[in-house]
């Protein structure tokens, strides 16, 4: 029997061990490849998402807690949690499901989405009338790194930065948002890592480690692994921080367990906070995670090949 056929509700996800939701992970990726290759919908998202779904149901109480998907396109896991598994045959299609979360279909769709990075002040005014009814729910958004890069989403950080309430902000980066980012964000970490200061640093410091007898180049290649991680480690938390935002991460977003006790630990957190983690756009399964863009938003495709199928009856 598989695992989601006991899944009515989050309530029953936490009923499983831990050590099982890997497995259920699994059988999730399954399910949502065959049900896309045959309906089409959004694919590698979706994918990149089902641990931190599994992890984010399992610690919160929906639909009592309130969780805002930015966009919604990655909302599939979602959905199969939450009730819908024996209604997902029909996502997408006429009279079917949502591809998107949408209030009138489950009360564990806590806002309609659709559109890009919204998330963050939407769940901010739940909060303000959270608080307004004396009320005691926890809220959280789920953001992708592109739809960060948007002024509507910063909008947002600063006013949960100046309100200090308890947003919870989770930053799914899968590092690959499907246009080029453009604006403050990129301009911000492209001018500390392109500075004067900060290349003649790295200049001096490579010279001295090449100098190194023997080990010098080992040093090197070591160093560069060094860099590459401070630069995931530190300068995003320095931008978070300056908003008034308690920063956690980067953290990996595939590993269950470690998703769950980060999310624990800060669940309770009265100030607003952002959990940045690291996903793997169309994890699973090899077509997707080597071309996540074109599997993006994909019309019928052959699961064996990764073809598209022509099929007029499918929303492509």
């Amino acid at each position: 029997m598989k695992l989601i056929t006991k899944i009515k509700s989050p309530d029953d996800l936490k009923t499983l061990p831990l050590e099982e939701l890997n497995n259920l992970s699994e059988e999730l990726r399954d399910i949502i490849v065959e049900r896309v290759s045959i309906n089409g919908g959004h694919l590698a998202s979706n994918l990149g998402t089902i641990e931190l779904t599994l992890a984010l149901h399992y610690v919160f109480n929906s639909p009592v807690d309130k969780i805002v998907w930015d966009v919604g396109h990655q909302s599939y896991t979602h959905k199969l949690i939450t009730g819908r598994y024996e209604k997902f045959g029909t996502i997408r299609k006429h009279k079917g499901i949502s591809g998107f979360p949408k209030i009138e279909e489950s009360v564990h769709d806590a806002f309609g989405t659709g559109h890009s990075s919204t998330s963050i002040s939407a769940a901010l005014g739940i909060i303000e009338a959270r608080d307004k009814k004396n009320e005691t729910f926890k809220v959280l958004a789920v953001i992708g790194d592109g739809a960060m890069t948007s002024g509507l989403a910063f909008e947002g950080l600063n006013h949960a930065g100046h309100l200090k309430k308890d947003l919870i902000v989770v930053l799914n980066d899968n590092e690959m948002s499907i246009s080029k980012n453009v604006g403050a964000l990129s301009a911000y970490f492209n001018r500390i890592l392109t500075g004067d200061l900060y290349q003649r640093f790295k200049k001096q410091t490579k010279s001295f480690l090449e100098g190194i007898p023997k080990f010098g180049d080992q040093v090197t290649k070591i160093a560069q692994k060094a860099e590459e991680t401070l630069k995931g480690l530190f300068l995003p938390g320095i931008l978070f921080e300056e908003l008034g935002i308690n920063y956690v991460g980067p953290i990996d977003g595939h590993d269950i367990k470690l998703l769950i006790e980060t999310i624990q630990n800060i669940k309770n957190s009265t100030e607003p906070t952002l959990v940045h983690v690291i996903t793997k756009k169309g994890k699973g399964y090899e077509f997707s995670e080597k071309d996540p863009c074109i599997f993006h938003g994909v019309g019928p495709f052959e699961i064996e090949t990764g073809s598209s199928v022509s099929d007029a009856s499918a929303i492509s």
